[in-house]
C-alpha cells in the first residue's frame, strides 16, 4: 500500500536557523581545535570558500569554492572583473553572507593579482583577501 500525502503539503511548518558552530581552525599551528560559532565560523567559512576550487574535490558540492584555473593566461582587465563576480558568487551561496563589496585590487608582481574584500554577514563585516596566480 502507498501512504497517503494527501493534506501534507497544506500544513504549516517552522523553519528554524541552524546554528554555524563549526570545528575551530587553527592555521598558524595546523591543527584544528575546539568549537566556534558566530562571527569566528563565518571568516573560517569564507577563507574555506575562497581558497577552495571549484570541481576539484569530491567531498564538496559543485556550489562550493571558486573557480579560479580558468584565469590562468588572462589579461588583467578580464580577470579583475572575474575575480570580483566569482568571489561575489561563491560568498553568496552561504545564507549568513548578506553582501560583498568593497573590492580593491593590487598588484604586487607580474602575473599575481591581489583581492581584497569586505564580506556583510549576519554577525557583522568581515575583511577577507586572496592573491591569485594568473
Amino acid at each position: 500500500m502507498i501512504p497517503s500525502t494527501v493534506g501534507f503539503l497544506n500544513k504549516d511548518f517552522e523553519i528554524k536557523q541552524q546554528p554555524s558552530l563549526t570545528y575551530q581552525m587553527q592555521p598558524g599551528e595546523g591543527r584544528i581545535r575546539g568549537y566556534t560559532d558566530g562571527l569566528l565560523a563565518v571568516k573560517q567559512a569564507i577563507y574555506k570558500m575562497i581558497m577552495t576550487e571549484r570541481y576539484q574535490y569530491i567531498m564538496y558540492s559543485w556550489n562550493y569554492g571558486i573557480e579560479l584555473l580558468d584565469l590562468f593566461g588572462e589579461p588583467v582587465t578580464y580577470v579583475c572583473p572575474e575575480l570580483k563576480r566569482r568571489i561575489t558568487e561563491a560568498l553568496l551561496w552561504d545564507d549568513r553572507i548578506q553582501s560583498v563589496d568593497n573590492f580593491k585590487f593590487e598588484f604586487p608582481g607580474k602575473g599575481v593579482v591581489h583581492v581584497a574584500f569586505t564580506a556583510h554577514t549576519d554577525f557583522g563585516e568581515v575583511q577577507a583577501e586572496r592573491e591569485v596566480n594568473f
